[in-house]
């Protein structure tokens, strides 16, 4: 009698004890059917909220809505097994109080079930983090380039490039790590700060336009499959699968034009 094999996900915990250990692999992830192909080999599922830019065209995350991620949430959660899937908080749900943070991560986990939930900013978020990771939360930081704050920062710009800012970026994982999030992104950090950073914290740190230096590394999956004819200067592509579906649809309207689709082996005889 065959026994069905159980797969236990991965939990915040294990993805701390990572610290300098084995790299973390990390990469986004909206949909249930590529959660499936990536759980095989990620160790996180990232349902990021830039789902607004990648999935919906919107010029940022801003416009991302609760009940949407959520949504995209409890489809990755459904199409995978062994990953923790994270759950970004979008802009405008945790960062009026501690409190409301709470309301919505606990609605997040609760209609999801996700293992964490991700939310932007270091000092600043401080006090929310302990709130939620007292309260059985599990909170993935996320720090430097912070999408949620373009407004703020005047776009999409590195961050670290003036050094006299050091400390202040240095100062946000510092105090995100006492907080109690189990790991931090850094995004759009300068090389050298990022591996800074990475070397002076006790949680892992993950980069994405960071440095090797970080614990882990995280892209967009579609960036690095090659859908985005004009990647991030951070991104390696190593897939071309946005052309591969061009060819794949050009061939199927060749076919459907010329009649050569559906074939004898596509359609049902009369028996």
């Amino acid at each position: 009698m065959s026994q069905e094999v159980i797969t236990r996900r991965i939990t915040a915990p294990e993805i701390r004890g990572r610290k300098g250990g084995e790299p973390i692999v990390a990469l986004t992830s909206y949909h249930a059917n590529t959660a499936r192909i990536v759980d095989n080999h990620a160790d996180i599922l990232l349902v990021g909220d830039s789902l607004g830019m990648v999935l919906y065209a919107m010029d940022s995350t801003l416009g991302v809505s609760l009940d949407l991620m959520i949504a995209h949430g409890r489809a990755v959660v459904r199409g995978s097994k062994r990953a923790m899937v994270v759950v970004d908080m979008p802009f405008g749900s945790y960062e009026e109080s501690p409190a409301m943070a709470f309301r919505n991560a606990a609605r997040v986990m609760q209609e999801t079930g996700c293992g964490a939930i991700k939310l932007e900013g270091g000092v600043r978020m401080a006090d929310t983090i302990r709130f939620l990771t007292e309260r059985g939360i599990p909170v993935m930081a996320h720090i430097g380039l912070t999408p949620q704050s373009i407004n703020t920062l005047g776009g999409f710009k590195t961050q670290g490039r003036d050094t006299a800012l050091w400390p202040l970026i240095k100062a946000d994982a510092q105090a995100v790590s006492a907080a109690g999030a189990f790991s931090v992104v850094l995004e759009g950090i300068v090389e050298p700060l990022a591996a800074e950073i990475s070397r002076e914290i006790a949680i892992p740190t993950i980069g994405i336009g960071g440095s090797k230096e970080c614990d882990g590394q995280i892209l967009v999956l579609e960036d690095m499959l090659g859908y985005n004819p004009k990647p991030p200067k951070f991104v390696k592509v190593y897939g071309a699968v946005g052309t591969a579906i061009d060819e794949a649809v050009k061939a199927y309207a060749d076919d459907v034009r010329s009649r050569a689709f559906p074939g004898d082996e596509n359609v049902y005889p009369l028996k």
